[in-house]
């Protein structure tokens, strides 16, 4: 009874937030939802700083227009989450989606960075369209679970690779390709003390350990010379004007950028959907059967959040599974949501601070986040070489190829071959033949 009336909503605002947000309904109250929020909100709000360093990075992006667009798109996709989906998670642009943005679509295949927004808004759109008319369904039924986690240790090691090179850790070489940077430059000094302090904070499972990482790795850099002070500690929103609205569709005129919209798209795709198998299980969003509640909804609102991302001038926001913090803590509905787009928005004045952040300070971020995507290969059945080989070449050639779209199109058409010539193609979804023929193609043609 006391933990009944522990939860019961007043007749005031409360009130009305129980109502909206069904808190009683889901054992929950205002109190634990807010705290949650800030929880979810503390472990995944590095990316206000990461994600403006990766995208100005070789783009030609303004870097406080991408740190405003990175913080609308996060509280605009998290708020519809809350509200519509009542689902206590949050958004953001997506870490190894938006290297790919920098440096596959803007890097390798040297696309200006105006179409390259235009490809993440079709994969939202295309993310949209699936999720509609039930293709999600079938699409994940047939990719096969190992190479799913494939795709999330590969982009594990890109990410983790891409921290090593802006941290100086590791750098080009002429005699060997790669090779050790060097230690003494204080750029680098500051990254390795960076990723030292960042990873002990992780491991003793600090909440907001990367955050935290990433700040105190700043204040080092102060004496050390890497990192300029900001000029003041609250300060107005930056302009978004450099990048609102710059989408150029041309980039639908080559046929190949189709192949790399379907990358991005099963990426985000896939993400998500681990995210949200594994947050709603905790939140108590599954039913009896297995399906997840509201999950239409939900789903609907990450595919909007890429959408929303791309016309602000962000790479595709995805749902975060840093969400499982604020779970964890006792988040339940979407005013845990509410709460996390809430203090995004806050952070937009703040923007120097975060700006002042130098690439030292995210970079062990890099690798430690790298880490712990790549820590799925794990689950990958090793011992089975019909399985290993195609996983293998997924998860390695990403980084290799400095592509993730490279990566995925290799490892499917492994997958596809190695099955059909060791009389195992029954056991093949008719979709991965679909699929492999289209990345044949696209390296043909």
């Amino acid at each position: 009874m006391a933990a009944r009336e522990a939860i019961r909503p007043s007749q005031t605002s409360e009130g009305l937030l129980d109502r909206v947000f069904k808190l009683t309904e889901n054992g929950t109250d205002v109190k634990r939802e807010i705290l949650a929020g800030l929880t979810t909100f503390v472990t995944m709000s590095y990316i206000i700083a990461v994600n403006p360093d990766i995208l100005s990075i070789g783009t030609g992006m303004e870097k406080s227009a991408i740190f405003m667009a990175t913080i609308l798109a996060a509280a605009l996709s998290t708020l519809a989450m809350g509200l519509v989906a009542n689902w206590p998670v949050a958004l953001a642009p997506g870490m190894g989606l938006n290297a790919f943005f920098a440096f596959t679509l803007c890097g390798s295949l040297g696309l200006p960075w105006q179409q390259a927004l235009a490809a993440v808004f079709c994969s939202g759109v295309l993310a949209l369209i699936v999720t509609l008319t039930g293709l999600r369904e079938l699409m994940i039924k047939a990719i096969p679970l190992s190479l799913r986690h494939a795709v999330s240790a590969g982009i594990g090691f890109f990410i983790m690779l891409i921290g090593l090179i802006n941290a100086g850790i590791v750098e080009a070489s002429e005699a060997t390709t790669i090779a050790l940077g060097d230690f003494s430059r204080p750029g680098t000094m500051l990254a390795l003390i960076g990723l030292i302090i960042t990873g002990v904070l992780v491991a003793r499972r600090v909440t907001g350990g990367i955050l935290l990482g990433i700040l105190i790795t700043t204040l080092i850099g102060i004496p050390m010379g890497v990192t300029q002070l900001p000029s003041s500690l609250v300060s107005a929103p930056p302009s978004l004007a450099p990048t609102f609205l710059q989408l150029d569709f041309d980039v639908l005129g080559n046929p190949a950028m189709f192949a790399v919209i379907f990358a991005m798209f099963f990426t985000d795709l896939f993400d998500t959907i681990g995210t949200f198998v594994g947050v709603s299980s905790k939140a108590g969003l599954m039913d009896e059967k297995g399906n997840m509640k509201g999950g239409n909804r939900a789903l609907v609102m990450d595919s909007l959040g890429t959408i929303i991302g791309s016309l602000l001038g962000t790479s595709n926001t995805t749902t975060y599974v840093e969400s499982a913090a604020g779970v964890s803590a006792g988040g339940r509905t979407g005013l845990t949501a509410v709460t996390v787009a809430v203090l995004f928005l806050l952070s937009s004045f703040f923007s120097d601070i975060f700006l002042a952040i130098p690439g030292a300070a995210t970079a062990p971020a890099l690798i430690i986040v790298g880490i712990m995507m790549a820590s799925s290969i794990t689950q990958i059945d090793l011992d089975d070489f019909a399985i290993a080989l195609p996983a293998i070449i997924t998860a390695l050639m990403m980084p290799f190829a400095y592509s993730i779209a490279e990566g995925l199109a290799l490892g499917f058409i492994a997958y596809a071959v190695i099955y059909l010539l060791t009389g195992r193609a029954k056991e093949v979804h008719w979709m991965m033949w679909v699929l492999a023929g289209f990345f044949i193609l696209h390296f043909v043609l």
